[in-house]
C-alpha cells in the first residue's frame, strides 16, 4: 500500500517531467545579411561597436552600404573607423547624417564632411559616451558626470554643424545642467537609446550568448545591451554549452540575430618591441633639436611613476615613458579601451588584432592583466582608481587648466582626455609637452586660449626646459634643464611663476 507521501510524489511526477521537457530555444543564427538586416529602416539611431578597427562589425556594415531602405541614420560610435572601412562607408554614401562620437581621428572623410557642413557631429567625451549608452541599456534617462565641467561641453559651445566654408558654426551643442554634490560640480548627461545595434564577438552560441576576445570588447558589450534590435557578427558560431556560463560577456537576452563574420580583422597601427623596431631610436640617439627635446621630456616623465601604482598614458610621448622605468619600479598600465595590465609591444609576427591600446597600437598583456568593456574602464577612471595619468598638452594655464584636444578650426574630438582629468583629487595629472610651439609661442599661459580639456586639473608640467608644479593654483618652478637658465624659462613662459627654494637641475 502506497504511503501518502509516495502518492504525492507520483501525482507531482508528470508535472516534474513536463517542466524539464520544454523544447530548446530557437536558434538566432541567420544565414544572410538580408535576413540579419530585415526590418532595419531609415531614421534610426544606430549603435556600432568597435574601437578604431578593433571589434568593428564590418560584415554587417558592408551590407548596409547603398541599401536604399537605410537612410538618415544617427550613428553612435567612438569613431567612424578609417576611410573606406567601417561606418566611414555610410558617411560617403550620405546614409549617415549625424554622428555621436568622441573622436574623428585620422578619418579624413569624416573630418571633411564635418568641416564642410554636410553632417552633424555631437562630440561626447569617450567615457560619457560609454556611460550614456550603458544608462540607456539600464533604463536610466540621465545621470550626472564630473567630466567636462568648465569646458565647452558645459557651456554648449561644441560645434555640431558648420557652414560649407567650415568657418561659421551653424549649430552648437546644448548647454549642460550643472548640479553640485559634496562640494563638486557635475553635468547632467542624457542617456542614449538605440534602435539598432551592430556588434562583433569572437564566439557566439546559437542562442546569442557572446564571448569577446582580448580588447575587442570595448564598446561592443555595452552597445549590444542597449538597442531594441541587436545584431551580432560572430567570428565563431558554436552550440549552447560551448561557452561556459561564467565566460558569457553578453547574455542571450540582449541578442536578436547572429550572423557569421566573413570579413578579415585588421590592425590600424603596427607597433613592435624595441629590438624589432626603430621606433625609439630618436630617443636613444637624438639627431635633431626636436628629437633631443622629446628624449629629455620622455626620460624625465619616467620618474613620475611610483612602485605599485596604476597609471594611464595618453597618446604620443606619454606611451614611451615606461621604457625608461627603473628596474625596481613596478607599475600597472591601464588603457581606456578595456585593458588593465598592458605589456610591452609585441615582437614582429606576434601582433594580435584583438590586442591594441588607446592609440590603436598593437600591444601585449602583462602577467595578471584583466580585460573589460569601455564602460567599466571609464568607471575606474572617473572614480579615481587610477593613481597617475600622463597626457600631452597644447596649452596649460598657471592655475592648472589644460587644453589638449582642439585648435581653432581643427576640432578633432576629445577622446578620453576629459574623463582622464575629471577627478584630479584622486588621480594625479602630469602634462608633458615642448615649452613652446613650432612658431616659438609659449604653451604655458596665464589662461588657455584653446578649448579646455579640464579646469584646475594639472599637478605637474614637464617640458624640455623645466618642470613646474601647480599648487593652490600657483605655478612653481621646481627643476630646470642644465642647458637652460631662469632667464630663458621666463622669456618662454607667458605666465608668472615662483621659484622653489629647492630648485634643482633636471636629472635624466
Amino acid at each position: 500500500m502506497l504511503s501518502r507521501f509516495n502518492k504525492i510524489q507520483i501525482k507531482q511526477l508528470p508535472c516534474f517531467i513536463r517542466f524539464y521537457s520544454i523544447a530548446s530555444p530557437k536558434t538566432k543564427v541567420v544565414q544572410t545579411t538580408d535576413e540579419a538586416l530585415e526590418g532595419v529602416g531609415s531614421n534610426i539611431t544606430l549603435l556600432s561597436g568597435g574601437f578604431g578597427l578593433s571589434g568593428v562589425p564590418d560584415t554587417i556594415i558592408n551590407a548596409m552600404v547603398n541599401n536604399p531602405n537605410i537612410n538618415n541614420v544617427t550613428a553612435v560610435s567612438n569613431n567612424a573607423g578609417l576611410d573606406g572601412r567601417g561606418l566611414s562607408q555610410l558617411l560617403v554614401t550620405g546614409q549617415i547624417t549625424k554622428m555621436i562620437s568622441s573622436y574623428i581621428g585620422g578619418n579624413r572623410t569624416f573630418e571633411k564632411l564635418y568641416l564642410k557642413g554636410e553632417i552633424d557631429l555631437e562630440l561626447t567625451p569617450q567615457g560619457n559616451l560609454a556611460e550614456r549608452v550603458r544608462a540607456g541599456s539600464a533604463g536610466i534617462p540621465a545621470f550626472y558626470s564630473p567630466t567636462g565641467v568648465g569646458t565647452w561641453l558645459e557651456e554648449g559651445k561644441l560645434p555640431v554643424r558648420y557652414d560649407s566654408s567650415g568657418e561659421k558654426v551653424l549649430k552648437s551643442s546644448e548647454p549642460r545642467e550643472v548640479r553640485e554634490f559634496n562640494g563638486k560640480k557635475y553635468l547632467l548627461e542624457p542617456a542614449i537609446f538605440g534602435d539598432v545595434a551592430v556588434i562583433k564577438a569572437f564566439k557566439v552560441d546559437t542562442l546569442g550568448n557572446c564571448w569577446f576576445r582580448g580588447a575587442a570588447r570595448n564598446f561592443n558589450s555595452v552597445m549590444g545591451r542597449n538597442a531594441k534590435l541587436t545584431i551580432v557578427e560572430a567570428e565563431n558560431i558554436v552550440e549552447p554549452g560551448e561557452i561556459q556560463p561564467e565566460d558569457v560577456h553578453l547574455p542571450s537576452i540582449y541578442v536578436d540575430r547572429v550572423i557569421q563574420s566573413t570579413t578579415p580583422k585588421e590592425i590600424e597601427i603596427f607597433t613592435f618591441s624595441e629590438e624589432e623596431s626603430t621606433l625609439d631610436s630618436s630617443l636613444e640617439n637624438p639627431k635633431s633639436d626636436s628629437e633631443l627635446k622629446r628624449a629629455k621630456i620622455v626620460r624625465r616623465a619616467a620618474q613620475e611613476f611610483k612602485d605599485g601604482s596604476f597609471a594611464n598614458l595618453g597618446i604620443g610621448m606619454p606611451t614611451l615613458a615606461p621604457n625608461y622605468l627603473p628596474s625596481n619600479i613596478s607599475v600597472t598600465l591601464q588603457s581606456e579601451n578595456g585593458i588593465l595590465g598592458l605589456g610591452p609591444y609585441p615582437k614582429r609576427g606576434q601582433e594580435d588584432a584583438d590586442l591594441i591600446n588607446a592609440g590603436k597600437e598593437t600591444v601585449t598583456l602583462a602577467p595578471g592583466a584583466s580585460l573589460f568593456g569601455s564602460e567599466e574602464s571609464f568607471g575606474m577612471i572617473r572614480s579615481g582608481k587610477i593613481d597617475l595619468t600622463i597626457l600631452g598638452g597644447l596649452q596649460v594655464a598657471a592655475n592648472g587648466d589644460l587644453a589638449n584636444w582642439g585648435l581653432p578650426g581643427r576640432v578633432k574630438g576629445m577622446g578620453g582626455a576629459m574623463d582622464l582629468v575629471s577627478n584630479p583629487q584622486n588621480t594625479r595629472v602630469v602634462v608633458v609637452m615642448e615649452h613652446v610651439d613650432k612658431k616659438g609661442r609659449p604653451k604655458i599661459l596665464d589662461s588657455c586660449v584653446f578649448p579646455l580639456t579640464g579646469q584646475k586639473c594639472v599637478s605637474r608640467i614637464i617640458t624640455d626646459l623645466a618642470v613646474f608644479d601647480i599648487i593652490d593654483e600657483k605655478l612653481i618652478l621646481i627643476e630646470i634643464d642644465p642647458s637652460s637658465s631662469i632667464e630663458e624659462v621666463r622669456a618662454k613662459t607667458a605666465a608668472k611663476f615662483e621659484i622653489s627654494p629647492n630648485l634643482k637641475q633636471i636629472e635624466i
